[in-house]
């Protein structure tokens, strides 16, 4: 009996779980579904930011355990973006070239089932984006980065790690030293330049301006790699 009552305990769980994980946004599951949607409007089309960005840096943290939930997240992983944020990313890199610098990506794409459970974590809309409205990086317009060296390959001081959820992060969060605030400055103002906007709690986030029209996308990235090779036939 007490097996039973643990059985449909769970059942309940998983039920509510899978309730919760719903978006009221345009809504993509199949890979038919993503490919017709980019046949319509090529500006859909998914990049790999790594193959199209020279000298671009990726620490998919959501690959790893190394991130604030301390578990994988996802896995197989690639930094992927639609294509007119992945082109003005590529613009941005060569901007910051010629100071020495470039891009490190921490996240990109990210599944929704991926921001189901990191809202199931932090349920706090400052800094994680609620299901129901679908996240900007399930939309593949959105991304999590920062600032290297480019001979060492250094991350700058940015006064916190990605995801500190604490106001310090805050790009209004002026208590600390002249060079953190100038890092995140030139990060600003050049992602700025090129069309992205700023989550005003996360120093690390930008989002493409112009991203009313993608739809919330819910693809393993397998899945996004094969529409990418079909959209190029």
């Amino acid at each position: 009996m007490r097996v039973m009552l643990l059985l449909l305990c769970a059942i309940v769980v998983m039920q509510c779980s899978a309730q919760d994980c719903k978006t009221d946004a345009a809504y993509i599951n199949s890979r038919d579904s993503l490919l017709a949607s980019i046949h319509k409007d090529a500006r859909k089309q998914f990049v790999d930011l790594k193959q199209l960005i020279p000298n671009l840096s990726i620490d998919l943290r959501y690959s790893t355990a190394s991130n604030f939930t301390h578990t994988v997240l996802y896995r197989n992983a690639g930094a992927y973006m639609r294509v007119e944020p992945a082109m003005a990313l590529k613009k941005v890199q060569e901007k910051l070239k010629k100071q020495g610098l470039a891009l490190k990506i921490f996240d990109a794409y990210r599944p929704f089932s991926v921001t189901c459970k990191i809202w199931k974590t932090v349920a706090d809309r400052r800094y994680v984006s609620n299901p129901k409205n679908g996240s900007n990086h399930n939309r593949g317009v959105a991304v999590d980065l920062t600032l290297i060296d480019l001979n060492t390959g250094r991350e700058l001081d940015m006064g916190t790690v990605f995801d500190n959820f604490t106001d310090t992060a805050h790009h209004d969060f002026c208590n600390l030293p002249s060079n953190v605030l100038a890092n995140r400055k030139v990060l600003k103002n050049v992602m700025r330049k090129f069309g992205f906007n700023i989550v005003p709690s996360e120093w690390w986030h930008y989002q493409w301006a112009r991203r009313s029209n993608y739809e919330v996308v819910n693809l393993s990235f397998d899945e996004i790699r094969q529409v990418m090779k079909l959209a190029r036939q």
